[in-house]
Parts: C-alpha cells; structure tokens; sequence
C-alpha cells in the first residue's frame, strides 16, 4: 500500500511539473534576448535554486550523472533556440515525441518493457498532439523544426538518464547540467542587456519554471517508469494555449479542443488500466 501511494504522490508531482514546465513557452517568447543567453541565464538561475535545495550536493561523476547533465543542458538549449526559431507550438509538438523514443532507450537502458497497451497509449497521445495542433503547425522554420526534434531525443535522454540514478540522486545531473548550459550561454550574454521589466520573467523561468518543476520531477522519477515520467506530463503543450488565451485572449480551435480530448482521455484511461493491472507493463519501480 505504501508503495502505491509513493506511485500517485510521484504522478501528481508530474502533473505540477508539467504545469510549471507550460508557462515557458509565453515566457521564452516575451524576453527578446539571444537563445542561448536566454538559456545561460535562466539554467544559471535554476542552478542556485537547486543548489540550495541540495545543500550538500552528492557529485560522484558516474557516468550515468554526467550523461544525464549533458542530456539535460542540451534540453534546455535546444529547446529555448527552437521556440525562438520556431513557433511555440511547432517546439512542443515535436519535443514531445520523447515518448516514442523513452520506449525503445527505456528497453535498451532500463529493461522496462512496453506492452501493447503502451504502444496504443503513446500512438492515441500523438495523434491528439497532431490534432491539437494542426490550426497551428508550421513547417517554414526548418531549422527551428530540427532542433525541436533534437530537443526530443535529449530529454528522452535525460529520462533514462535520471531514471538510472533512482536509487540515488538525480537531481545532482540537473544541477551540473544547469552550470553547463550557463557556461555555454556566458558569451552571449553580453552583446547586449534586456531591459530592467524582462528580468522579472527570467527570474521567474529560472526559478519556478525551471528550478523548481525539475526538483520535483527529480523526486517524482524516482517512483515512475521512464515511458510514465514522458508521457504523463504531456499535458504540458495543453496548457500552452490556455496561458496565451488568458495572456491575449487568443482563443483555441475546434481541432485543439479535438486533440486536448483525445491527450486527455488517452492518458486517464491507460493510467487508470495501468493502476487496475497486479503487474505493471513495465518493470515495477523499486
């Protein structure tokens, strides 16, 4: 029983995080600034909010750690150049096919072994996403597509990554992960300063919208599988335009409500099978 209640605190810890991790989209989008000193500076931020939740970091260099760490900085930076080179919308839809490759990486690292059941969960998640953005979905910026879907592959990465260290810390992979990508984004920093008002949202996205949702993801990963922490928060990119409706009033399509609908459903429904089954799909978290 207890290890079923350390299994819905960590669900509902996701959920936050995929709350916090929603507002970054309008927050990227309003600070004009270059990317990666975007990024430098909101990982520099989150670093030392990190860092004193920590205390004492458990730094061990294993390489599942380090690996992590550069899974992450990479996250962070593709991820803030996509939404900058393309829409918010083209850098979330593609960042979230995470959890195709979480599937294939979580049988490969993890032994955790997806069932049918999964594979219908994660297609059905998909297809919502597609649907939910198909008023939206741009293809002009190529580039800005590219590095979306390389913002994908890193964080299923750090998934594995951090999912290994379950028995650990994981969280100490985002903290050094956080000092690479200040360091990486140190240089550009200073061609030029944004105004006085546009530090208020980057403390904001360094603190709550990074610093914090990645402290409870490092807690929440702990009593997930990898295909679980990738797929529940994918409630993340319905959030997105519900912050730009309530920011400018923009109200969202027939086929975003279409695709909300079916991410919704498709994620209650095989959570609750999931919960209803003696043996999970993939392998139980220890």
């Amino acid at each position: 029983m207890s290890q079923e209640k350390e299994h819905l605190k960590s669900v509902l810890l996701l959920f936050v995080t995929a709350v916090l991790w929603s507002l970054g989209g309008v927050l990227i989008k309003s600070v004009v600034w270059h990317p990666l000193a975007i990024a430098g500076a909101r990982s520099a931020i989150a670093s030392l909010v990190i860092l004193l939740y920590l205390g004492k970091p458990e730094i061990n260099w294993s390489w599942p750690q380090i690996a992590g760490a550069l899974a992450y900085a990479g996250t962070v930076i593709l991820f803030v150049t996509a939404t900058k080179l393309t829409t918010a919308a083209n850098a979330i839809l593609l960042q979230y096919g995470a959890p195709i490759y979480v599937v294939f990486l979580g049988k490969w690292f993890l032994n955790e072994e997806a069932s049918r059941e999964d594979w219908w969960a994660v297609v059905a998640v998909l297809g919502g996403m597609v649907l939910f953005f198909f008023d939206q979905l741009q293809w002009g910026s190529l580039l800005g597509n590219i590095i979306a879907v390389l913002s994908g592959w890193s964080f299923a990465f750090l998934i594995i990554f951090m999912r290994m260290q379950k028995d650990s810390s994981p969280l100490e992979s985002v903290l050094i992960g956080n000092i690479f990508a200040a360091l990486i984004g140190l240089p550009f920093m200073f061609e030029y300063l944004p105004p006085p008002g546009v530090w208020v949202n980057l403390i904001f996205l360094g603190t709550v919208q990074l610093g914090l949702s990645y402290i409870l993801y490092s807690i929440a990963i702990k009593g997930v599988t990898a295909l679980e922490a990738s797929l529940i928060p994918v409630i993340e990119p319905i959030l997105n335009p519900l912050w730009v409706f309530l920011a400018i009033g923009e109200i969202p399509g027939k086929w975003a409500l279409a695709g909300s609908a079916v991410i919704l459903t498709s994620v209650i429904l095989w959570f609750l099978k999931k919960n209803r089954e003696k043996k999970p799909s993939l392998s139980a978290p220890s």
